[in-house]
């Protein structure tokens, strides 16, 4: 983590939620299923959801109701669409914390930035309401100086509005300020903001090589930072 910032700790360090800090996944795609099956929709495999994850809950279900990660010329009807979606709040609501997961490293680097004295942020494209409530059951929200969800703010990532709001509420510079996800809207939200950027490798970047998008470090496990 120096080496990004010339032998200093950053200023500010800023995560996403699913994919990064936790596999929320597995909840995730049982919240989808139960969607398509209440609705009668043929029910997609646990592995397509996984790719159709990271642009916010309204982009999951339109991929759900699609069967693909791309709806585009191929967009549910408005009135399915208006079926689907608070049902799939209503579901995920009551599942968001069944079977998601910290990462390993994920506790370990949140308590050593903390010990550190280095703020910490929480801009994730996940709607606000099942941030606070994955927050809460896993007891992070103490790490975080802001949170923000794919909800809070006019535009979400790849948009580096959250990301610009997050470093003015920290008094924190873009170029001292680090980044942490693993997708693309993560990396190009991070451009955009004109901030370094670290990818994981084991998050839900669309079935795609987030190394693909040249963050400036791919890591396997966030304790990884802490040595460099």
């Amino acid at each position: 983590m120096h080496t990004l910032f010339d032998g200093n700790d950053p200023q500010l360090v800023l995560f996403d939620l699913d994919g990064t800090l936790l596999d929320s996944v597995p909840d995730l795609a049982l919240a989808v299923q139960r969607m398509q099956t209440q609705l009668q929709l043929p029910v997609a495999t646990f592995e397509d959801i996984t790719h159709w994850v990271g642009n916010g809950a309204q982009m999951l279900v339109q991929r759900a109701l699609a069967g693909r990660i791309d709806p585009q010329g191929d967009e549910p009807d408005l009135a399915l669409f208006e079926q689907a979606f608070p049902l799939f709040l209503e579901i995920y609501g009551n599942c968001c914390a069944e079977r998601s997961q910290p990462y390993d490293g994920v506790l370990d680097f949140l308590a050593e930035l903390k010990r550190r004295k280095i703020p910490m942020a929480l801009v994730t494209n996940k709607p606000i309401s099942f941030t606070r409530q994955l927050l809460s059951h896993f007891k992070l929200g103490h790490y975080f100086s802001v949170v923000l969800g794919g909800d809070s703010l006019a535009q979400k990532k790849p948009n580096p509005m959250q990301l610009l709001y997050a470093m003015n509420e920290c008094n924190a510079e873009p170029e001292s300020t680090l980044m942490v996800g693993d997708s693309r809207s993560d990396i190009l939200a991070a451009r955009a903001a004109g901030c370094p950027v670290v990818a994981v490798s084991y998050g839900y970047n669309h079935g795609e090589p987030v190394s693909q998008y040249q963050p400036d470090r791919v890591v396997d496990n966030l304790m990884q930072l802490v040595a460099v």
